[in-house]
């Protein structure tokens, strides 16, 4: 991926810890220090590794949440030429979800998170999730070096 490429699928894997059907999104659409969105038509797949009785629960949205995170810090330590940190999702606050479930939604979702704190002891973002600008979900997750 050259510096100026915005990752698709398979860059992204690259970037985080989660493989195969568990790296949720498909592309970046765009990013910096502070911020990035992404895209994916995953929640669409009957086989998604988070169905359960064939459904797919709005609170998985925490962890499309979570990997945007993931995304971005590996994103953020790729343009240092530093390896990314290796995290541990240790809270979640502020959690809204405004609809019940994700499988049946026809596009795409999309995904904005913020970085609110970055320090040796962790960070901190504010994440939403949208279909078609509809707001999904929204809330802060909190990561610790693992």
């Amino acid at each position: 991926m050259s510096a100026g490429a915005l990752p698709d699928a398979a860059a992204i894997e690259a970037l985080v810890p989660h493989a195969g059907a568990m790296s949720l999104w498909d592309e970046v659409v765009g990013w910096d220090a502070e911020w990035i969105q992404l895209r994916t038509w995953r929640h669409r797949d009957p086989a998604h590794p988070l169905r359960a009785d064939g459904r797919l629960h709005a609170v998985h949205l925490c962890e499309y949440g979570a990997q945007a995170m993931a995304v971005h810090g590996g994103l953020r330590a790729r343009a240092a030429e530093a390896d990314a940190r290796p995290g541990l999702l240790v809270g979640l606050s502020g959690i809204e979800l405004c609809i019940d479930r994700i499988d049946r939604l026809p596009g795409a979702l999309e995904c904005e998170a913020h970085l609110l704190m970055d320090s040796p002891a962790g960070c901190q973002y504010r994440f939403a999730l949208h279909h078609a600008g509809t707001r999904l979900a929204e809330g802060r997750a909190t990561v610790m070096p693992g």
